[in-house]
Parts: structure tokens; C-alpha cells; sequence
């Protein structure tokens, strides 16, 4: 998630560069819903089985405050429209959110670390 971190916050990146910061944003929330998912499998005993699915589990168990889940769910609305970046402007619509995105996968993933140590 660092090289995600460092692209999402260019300010004025150039296509390559915007291009990489959606390319790591993909894989970075991949890695943290599936990651989530598995929290909640072994953790809370819960089975969900999509992306939306797994916040809402997530936010049921407070990983996820509710305005927190809302902004997941952007981003997964944003992750499925990333199969569009061809189109200059979805691709510039996603990485102005990639920031925030950047800072709630953190966020997520420090909650987990953090229920996981108790």
C-alpha cells in the first residue's frame, strides 16, 4: 500500500502516473476486502461474499464507522469503473478520490491489526 499511498497523493500527476495510482489502488483494495473478508470469517464468524457485502459486515461489527462504509461503497462503485480508465475522465473522476480512499484502506486495515492483537 505504500506505492498506492505516494501516487494517490500527487496532485498533478501525468496519465502514466494516474494510470499507476489506479492500478494500486485496485490492488491495494483488493488485498483489504479479501483481507476483511477473512477477519470475518475467522474472527467474527461471519460469511460475506462480495466486496459491498464485507463492509456492511464490517461496519455491523465497528470496523467501519457508518460514513466510513458509505465511503467504501464509493469505492467499490469506483474500483468496478476502473475497467473504464480508457475514458480520460472516469480516470481523472477516480483519482481525486484516491486520497481519501489511500487513507480509509489504512484505516480499515489498522482496525483489523488492531482486533486481531486483543
Amino acid at each position: 500500500m505504500a506505492s498506492f499511498e505516494k501516487l494517490a497523493n500527487l496532485k498533478n500527476p501525468n496519465d502514466v502516473e494516474r494510470d499507476a495510482a489506479i492500478q494500486r489502488f485496485k490492488f491495494s483494495f483488493e488485498a483489504s476486502w479479501k483481507a476483511a473478508k477473512q477477519y470475518l470469517y475467522d474472527i467474527e464468524g461471519l460469511d460475506a461474499g462480495s466486496p459491498k457485502s464485507v463492509i456492511r459486515s464490517c461496519r455491523e461489527v465497528h470496523l467501519l464507522e457508518d460514513e466510513e462504509a458509505v465511503l467504501a461503497l464509493e469505492m467499490v462503485n469506483d474500483r468496478n469503473l476502473t475497467v473504464h480508465t480508457y475514458n480520460e475522465e472516469v480516470a481523472i473522476k477516480i483519482h481525486k478520490n484516491l486520497s481519501r480512499y489511500n487513507n480509509l484502506l489504512h484505516q480499515w486495515v489498522e482496525r483489523m491489526n488492531g482486533k486481531v492483537m486483543e
